[in-house]
């Protein structure tokens, strides 16, 4: 039982470049339309949460890319992550005692608006759970290029947004699909998948479709070559202060190339009228179902140790995919 006078919750802060701390904070009570969750695991989203980690979050975007629960500014300090599954403590009736996922940042309790909080199905492991966020990604990618029966399509960079999307892709009736990547250690994520991965030098081209998920100006340049003509190119990495040059030249215009920008802040236009962002989790929840997901979550590391782990995966994350941090079972007032 909750002392909410005397409680104080824990949550992870970037306070500067590369230098995290767990911090307390005092503990509320929900109001009526909000609800009290009590954290299980979080996901450490390795792309996006390197960058703010490292302080590469260009002033110019900070706050378009502000996660929905974020607390400060880069460079720090703040409180960031969007990976977040518990169990609902105290809440409305439908959500009382069930496990949600929820868009918030490392903290072992919370007090969210209960619309925030999309129930986990039972078939769903709580670490699982955690992908949803970079599934929604992928769904999101998949509204905007619309695949088609037969066709050819190669996903360059086979991290989380990479390789959730060539999980998705491989019940699509194609005709061809490549995981391109650099690093031969994905291959035990590509066989995991089913799915085929090759060495950006040797992928196969005349794409009708490339999703470009490695964020390297290289793995750009390499995508634009990969399609066919009057193919579309995705691009779903986000660079932070990079500035990558694209390769506009050449034969890009002859050939009628598109480059599409995917991101998951929105819900896809060709979808944007019959479907929120709700719904959109909901399905990406759903299609957690398979256990072929389980191939991404790489590690498991204690709420306690993230300060160090968040500096473990700067430093040597070649091999990280999805880190779970798992919270104490509860928690004493």
């Amino acid at each position: 039982m909750l002392h909410m006078a005397t409680e104080r919750w824990t949550a992870y802060w970037t306070m500067a470049p590369r230098h995290g701390v767990l911090r307390t904070e005092p503990a509320r009570a929900p109001r009526a339309d909000e609800a009290l969750v009590r954290t299980i695991c979080s996901g450490i989203s390795r792309g996006t949460e390197m960058l703010v980690h490292a302080g590469y979050v260009p002033p110019e975007v900070a706050e378009s890319m502000r996660a929905p629960f974020q607390v400060g500014s880069w460079p720090g300090p703040v409180k960031y992550g969007y990976l977040s599954v518990g169990v609902v403590e105290t809440g409305p009736a439908q959500l009382q005692d069930h496990r949600v996922f929820c868009l918030h940042p490392h903290q072992d309790r919370y007090v969210v608006p209960a619309s925030a909080l999309t129930p986990v199905p039972d078939g769903v492991p709580s670490d699982r759970a955690v992908l949803a966020g970079t599934v929604e990604t992928a769904v999101n990618a998949l509204w905007d290029a619309g695949p088609r029966i037969g066709d050819r399509v190669a996903v360059l960079g086979a991290g989380m947004v990479g390789g959730s999307l060539a999980a998705l892709l491989r019940r699509f009736p194609l005709d061809r699909l490549q995981l391109v990547d650099v690093n031969p250690a994905r291959s035990a994520l590509a066989a995991a998948l089913g799915v085929d991965l090759v060495h950006p030098d040797d992928a196969a081209g005349d794409n009708d479709l490339v999703f470009h998920c490695s964020a390297t100006e290289s793995g750009l340049a390499r995508g634009l070559q990969l399609l066919g003509d009057e193919a579309e190119l995705i691009e779903l990495s986000w660079y932070g202060m990079v500035q990558p040059r694209v390769p506009l030249g050449a034969a890009f215009h002859s050939r009628r190339l598109t480059i599409r920008a995917s991101q998951v802040g929105a819900v896809a236009p060709p979808r944007r009228v019959r479907r929120t962002t709700s719904d959109r989790v909901r399905l990406a929840l759903q299609l957690l179902e398979d256990p072929i997901f389980d191939a991404f979550i790489t590690g498991h590391a204690p709420f306690g140790a993230l300060p160090q782990t968040m500096e473990s995966i700067f430093n040597d994350g070649a091999e990280t995919l999805c880190q779970v941090i798992d919270y104490p079972a509860d928690k004493e007032s």
